[in-house]
Order: structure tokens, then C-alpha cells, then sequence
């Protein structure tokens, strides 16, 4: 019940902000903006090409660009889908540990998709986020492989970074996923425009279409 009064009242939100925005849409995503100088404003293309993609292949009604929030925004709490990408270091304040906290115990959902050495200080602040759990790796079997698109082996390479396998992690609230890492991918550079990484077609697809999966997981789920 609680949860569904939440929902409910997120939805009411999007109702009510609507009015600022040029153009009324069911979702909005965001893109993190944080501290600790890594750069959060990376792979400007990504997001405006993954949504333009989600938007031609599915039913949902998404904006076609994303905004811009930080976590001592309250504007956060609008946003089912929080994304945030970087090369280098990000840190939390106590204060926003606590509030991305009651985002993801509230119904909302982090992405972390690592564009390169992201994963030691994500790894770090997540665990200020949800101190008594662990991350889990994603099964192949599970839902986000193949709610849109079906991905047998799991996460895609789409660029190559250490030699190691793709990997996307999790952390878990009441049953629910709400923090997803992918590792050793790079989904983001995958769906920016074609000529800033000369990506090969097929590359490029895979990185969309999982991206996709990811979107459309949250928003149903």
C-alpha cells in the first residue's frame, strides 16, 4: 500500500511540474550531476540518442532529452531513472548519501554505467548508500536481459577496457532492484553518435537496445 501511495504520488508530481517543461511527457530521466571531480558531464550524445532510440521502439512517452540534477535537489525525487556515467572519482556528502537513500527505498532507480575507473569510488559510496549489503552480479537469466530485447550472454561489450568480461551489478532494497552498475561495457559511449567513437553498426545496436531493456525494466518494474 505504501508503495502504491508513493507511485501515486510520484505521478501527481510529473502532473503538477509539467507545466515548466516546453512539452508535456509521461517520463522525464535525469543525469547526475556530482562531486569529487570525476566528469559527470561525459558523453554528451548518450543520453538524447538512447532516448530518441526508446522512444521509436517502445510505447513509452519519454522526453527526448534528459535533465541535469544533483542530489541536494529535491527536483530528484521527480525522477524515476537516475543516470550517471564518468571516467574518475565521485563522492557523496553525508547529506546526500542519506537522500539517495530514501530515493532508491522510495522507489526510485540509480544507474552507474561505467565509461572507465568508476568502479572503486562508486563501489565506495554505494556502500555509505546501503552499508550492510553487498553487490550481486546480475544473473543472464534475469528480467533486465530480456525485457525489451534478449541478451543470452548478459551485458554487451561494446568497448574494450581491461580485457574483462561485461559485468552488471546490483544492490537489492525489499526484493526490488534499485542501483545497477554495468562494468566493463561501456553503454554510454556505445549510444553516442557514430562518428564520436566510429563504433561498428552492430556495437552500436546492442549498446541501444540494452540501454532499452534497462529503461524500459525500471520503468515497469
Amino acid at each position: 500500500m505504501v508503495k502504491n501511495t508513493f507511485r501515486f504520488v510520484w505521478a501527481l508530481l510529473y502532473i503538477m511540474t509539467a507545466s515548466v517543461h516546453a512539452q508535456n511527457y509521461a517520463i522525464r530521466i535525469a543525469k547526475l550531476k556530482y562531486d569529487g571531480g570525476g566528469d559527470w558531464y561525459g558523453n554528451e550524445t548518450s543520453l538524447p540518442l538512447l532516448l530518441r532510440f526508446v522512444r521509436e521502439q517502445t510505447l513509452l512517452d519519454i522526453a527526448p532529452k534528459e535533465d541535469i540534477v544533483d542530489l541536494d535537489s529535491d527536483k530528484v525525487f521527480l525522477y524515476p531513472y537516475l543516470y550517471a556515467t564518468g571516467h574518475g572519482n565521485l563522492s557523496f556528502s553525508a547529506r546526500q548519501v542519506e537522500r539517495l537513500r530514501r530515493y532508491l527505498q522510495n522507489g526510485g532507480f540509480f544507474h552507474a554505467d561505467d565509461n572507465y575507473g568508476m568502479m572503486q569510488h562508486i563501489k565506495r559510496e554505494m556502500k555509505k548508500v546501503f552499508p550492510d549489503q553487498d553487490w550481486v552480479e546480475l544473473p543472464h537469466s534475469h528480467p533486465i536481459f530480456k525485457t525489451q530485447y534478449a541478451f543470452s550472454a548478459g551485458l554487451p561489450k561494446i568497448h574494450e577496457h581491461d580485457g574483462k568480461p561485461p559485468q552488471a551489478f546490483g544492490l537489492f532494497h525489499d526484493g526490488r532492484l534499485v542501483f545497477l552498475f554495468t562494468y566493463e561495457s561501456d553503454l554510454g559511449d556505445g549510444w553516442e553518435a557514430p562518428e564520436v567513437h566510429n563504433d561498428p553498426p552492430e556495437k552500436r545496436l546492442a549498446a541501444l537496445q540494452m540501454g532499452a531493456n534497462i529503461l524500459t525494466y525500471v520503468l515497469t518494474h
